[in-house]
């Protein structure tokens, strides 16, 4: 069985709480035995499927881990923003043929949830190295 890579793309909005994600997750993965190859930063949680997409086009990309946090506001602008990220990772997976974890915690959360649900981050990890594995056993 070959290492896993992995790319990591998170969310700068927030910041406070998701580079502490993004610690945990290349810690994670260090645990997990699977190689970090790129992490991007992008500005928002709605920014991520871009670059999710650049990622699962390299060769040296097995499957990406997606970490951000979407907290409440006074409009439902944060159930827009994970909905329709999330729906993407989703169709990006599938077309690429190569895991995508939704490591993004929300819509709904306050600041308080967010941070305890950082932690979180390494189960995004632990998803995308399991799916990885399995997709190679099913080419087998």
């Amino acid at each position: 069985m070959s290492k896993v890579k992995i790319g990591i793309v998170a969310s700068e909005f927030n910041y406070d709480i998701t580079y502490a994600m993004v610690e945990l997750a290349k810690e994670e993965a260090s645990f997990l035995g699977a190689e970090v190859t790129h992490v991007v930063k992008v500005p928002g949680t709605f920014d991520i499927p871009l670059a999710v997409k650049r990622l699962l086009e390299k060769k040296d990309v097995g499957g990406v881990v997606t970490l951000g946090a979407v907290i409440e506001g006074e409009t439902k602008h944060d159930e827009i923003v994970i909905q329709h990220a999330a729906r993407k990772i989703v169709d990006l997976s599938i077309e690429y043929n190569k895991p995508v974890s939704l490591g993004i915690a929300g819509p709904g959360l306050s600041r308080l949830q967010a941070h305890e649900r950082v932690e979180y981050a390494k189960r995004a990890v632990e998803a995308v190295v399991k799916m990885v594995r399995r997709m190679e056993e099913l080419e087998d």
